[in-house]
């Protein structure tokens, strides 16, 4: 019987962490983050089964690189308090072909972030354990045609015809 896992949270600088770092363990790479002036290495980690970066259309191409676009969003980011990505995590049941994680993360990002404005920075995760699973780490800021960052959107909420929500 297949389970389900999905969780979303935030990667926050008050809560002492680095959008770097985050992306170095779940890429398997090495990243340099120029905010702290520390380098994170998970080049050993294993179980990286593929990594990649989806852009908007008009998204510039050098955000292509992963160092380069979070330290862009922690350049941008510039409170004590900032939160800096939202990150997700869900699990394939075992019961889906290895062959079919890509497009379906691919799809998934694409239809629910991409076409929104966001960057999405995915890994897809398997060590052969029973536990085959994708990291998805969003920006909170869409990007405009000319490689701008703009602001964060606030909750807009749907009224009904009595201006309820």
């Amino acid at each position: 019987m297949a389970l389900y896992h999905f969780s979303v949270s935030q990667i926050k600088r008050s809560a002492g962490q680095s959008v770097l770092a985050a992306a170095a363990y779940r890429a398997g790479e090495r990243l340099y983050s120029e905010y702290y002036d520390e380098i994170s290495d998970y080049t050993r980690k294993g179980g990286v089964l593929h990594t990649e970066i989806l852009l908007p259309a008009h998204a510039p191409e050098r955000f292509r690189d992963r160092a380069t676009l979070w330290n862009a969003v922690e350049a941008v980011e510039n409170q004590w308090n900032s939160q800096l990505a939202r990150r997700i995590v869900l699990a394939f049941p075992v019961e889906i072909p290895k062959e079919q994680y890509l497009s379906m993360i691919k799809e998934f990002c694409q239809e629910q972030f991409v076409s929104k404005g966001m960057i999405a920075d995915f890994a897809i995760h398997d060590k052969g354990d029973g536990n085959p699973h994708a990291h998805i780490l969003l920006t909170l800021r869409a990007i405009d045609e000319y490689g701008k960052w703009l602001p964060k959107a606030r909750k807009v909420y749907d009224l009904d015809e009595n201006g309820e929500r």
